[in-house]
């Protein structure tokens, strides 16, 4: 019944997904390739496909409602030698394209990167998605990014100038200008998005604008960016920030312009303007876009708070930020089937709640599974884009396969997600939580934050590496992003600390920290932390039940630990005694303890507060 490709898919999805997960794959592709063979089967009943959909959407599959995909249909192509004339490009000194692809449709864009050769048609489990291969830059290239230094002006004496946010000069950046416009008027075509950051309607809104050249391009910022609702909004657009891409173009005079390679990513906050050569990675524009915003929103006449978290609300509108470092859960434990998604990686907070900056989600698809991450793997079908993923031979993407990179990736409009919270805007958070996940094994599973011990641990950005995560590492190795977002952060990183500050005690936020790392020992002698006790913790923030327990203050740490939580072993709660020998677990802890302290020298004195007081003990 089944071809040799649909066997082999099976079996490697009877590996990965489990026989229930790798029938249905098996039954979907074929009938995707094979229609016939299917209805005419005996052994397989013509409604399996729905019976086993039905089965799934209780646990909040996909169910292809295209209603989000089909209310985005803005889509101008403007034609002629006015063109650039008619969408303002001539603004930039772009004149000679005489045909733009503005705000295409999903379907457009599908046509056009296929038609352009701009990559490959994968044949995912719940729908044929596109795949781009992003040349040698797999991630940000952050040596490459670059902030012009304006002598005397605003941007100049507040931003945070150090080895993340790198100072380039205005004649450099007026060079790159010249030449990423020479390269757009060698051109018949470009492609023109026009949209939001931030989903609030409002002066927090930024109007962005991004000139591709290719397809692909405009499909990755079409699925991370908020999308026009009405074909007028288009008309007389005159966006806050545009970005320029030119990817295919490098920069030879780097060594000249004291840069660091030929890839130049280079933003000028004074002039409204980034371009970028050198690099053909999607990323590189959604987060360039969100250290700009890391920027201006602080700045505005009311002060706002940019945020490196995900977060969602429960049912009676009770909201929850979730901040944590890559591999610590933030996108597994902010999924939640009994909350909605406002969204999973940049916000605001502002006098009315929290808001989204983003329309969709770029997650990672290394070792992806529909068990471990179901709502990312269901996500990935029409109008998703996958980066750098293998293709299989069947046409079947393989999430298993790093020989490319380990960085996958795979961006779509949020409303692939089944509960995404539609407005993604809401109240004050109720809860915050920072995710680590302790390498060391001396956390506690969760612990209550005081409003300074939340400020020093929000300062101090905590969580740790593993042996294997990367080359030479042999034993668990501190990590510390302030803020959990360091690469992001334009600004000091207290100006944020004050703003979280002035957050929580105008509103009442709880702050609470949670382990999702080792327990009895550090990693390789203690066992990682079942993501159902993981969850029980966070279940017991989130209705509340956690303040009513019992609370001792950690000796070295400071923060107040529960004592006893439902569905929690209390003696988990108890970290310590998860150890063999507790005179190895005071060791260990004195030695995170001397890390935080250490990583924190830099914020003395720094600041309206110093948070010094807030940390460990030794």
């Amino acid at each position: 019944m089944f071809s040799a490709n649909t066997v082999r898919h099976l079996a490697r999805a009877v590996a990965r997904n489990g026989g229930k997960t790798a029938l249905r794959g098996a039954a979907l592709s074929t009938a995707r390739f094979a229609p016939s063979v299917l209805a005419s089967s005996s052994s397989i009943p013509t409604n399996f496909c729905a019976q086993q959909q039905v089965a799934y959407k209780s646990t909040q599959a996909v169910d292809f409602d295209h209603t989000g995909r089909d209310a985005y249909d803005v889509s101008r192509t403007v034609e002629g030698t006015d063109a650039c004339l008619k969408t303002g490009l001539d603004k930039l000194g772009i004149t000679n394209p005489s045909t733009l692809y503005r705000n295409m449709t999903y379907q457009q864009l599908y046509e056009h990167e296929q038609k352009n050769g701009e990559g490959v048609v994968a044949h995912a489990e719940y729908g044929d998605t596109f795949v781009v291969d992003t040349g040698k830059y797999t991630g940000r290239s952050p040596k490459d990014r670059w902030i012009v230094l304006n002598p005397g002006s605003k941007s100049a004496e507040n931003i945070d100038w150090n080895n993340i946010n790198m100072p380039t000069s205005p004649e450099v950046f007026d060079e790159l200008y010249d030449k990423a416009v020479a390269h757009f008027n060698t051109k018949e075509k470009a492609y023109v998005f026009d949209g939001y950051c931030g989903a609030r309607k409002d002066s927090s809104r930024l109007k962005v604008r991004f000139v591709h050249e290719m397809a692909w391009q405009q499909h990755f910022v079409s699925n991370m960016f908020i999308r026009p609702e009405e074909e007028s909004e288009l008309d007389g657009f005159d966006p806050d920030f545009t970005v320029i891409n030119c990817c295919s173009q490098v920069d030879e005079d780097w060594e000249r312009h004291g840069l660091n390679s030929e890839t130049a990513v280079v933003f000028n906050i004074e002039k409204k303007t980034a371009v970028i050569f050198g690099t053909w990675y999607g990323g590189e524009n959604k987060k360039g876009i969100f250290s700009l915003m890391n920027y201006l929103l602080p700045m505005a006449e009311k002060p706002m708070f940019p945020m490196h978290c995900s977060a969602n609300v429960g049912k009676d509108g009770d909201v929850a930020l979730f901040f944590g470092l890559s591999g610590t859960g933030k996108t597994t434990l902010s999924a939640d089937p009994h909350r909605a998604l406002i969204g999973d990686d940049e916000h605001g907070w502002d006098d009315k709640g929290v808001f989204n900056f983003e329309g969709g989600c770029y997650a990672k698809t290394i070792d992806l599974t529909e068990k471990t991450e179901p709502d990312i793997y269901r996500a990935i079908h029409t109008d998703a884009l996958l980066e750098n993923v293998k293709i299989l031979d069947d046409g079947t993407p393989d999430y298993f396969d790093t020989t490319k990179t380990e960085n996958g990736r795979v961006s779509y409009p949020i409303f692939h997600i089944p509960n995404y919270h539609k407005e993604q805007v809401a109240g004050h958070p109720n809860n915050v939580i920072f995710l680590s996940c302790d390498a060391f094994g001396v956390l506690p599973p969760v612990a209550r934050l005081s409003s300074g011990q939340a400020m020093y641990h929000f300062l101090s950005g905590y969580t740790a590496k593993v042996a294997g995560t990367e080359r030479g590492i042999t034993e668990p190795v501190a990590t510390f992003s302030t803020c959990f977002g360091a690469a992001f952060m334009t600004l000091h990183p207290t100006v944020y600390a004050d703003l979280l500050k002035e957050k929580m005690e105008t509103y009442g936020s709880q702050v609470f920290l949670v382990n999702s790392g080792w327990a009895g020992g550090p990693y390789g002698e203690g066992s990682r932390m079942s993501i159902k006790a993981t969850r029980s913790c966070i279940d017991a923030i989130m209705n509340g039940s956690i303040n009513d327990a019992e609370f001792a203050p950690d000796p070295i740490f400071g923060f107040d630990v529960p004592k006893a939580l439902e569905g929690v072993d209390p003696a988990l709660l108890d970290i310590k005694s998860t150890w063999a020998h507790p005179e190895k677990y005071d060791e260990t802890a004195q030695k995170l303890a001397s890390m935080y302290v250490e990583n924190f020298k830099k914020y003395e004195g720094k600041g309206s507060v110093d948070y010094t007081q807030y940390g460990p003990q030794l």
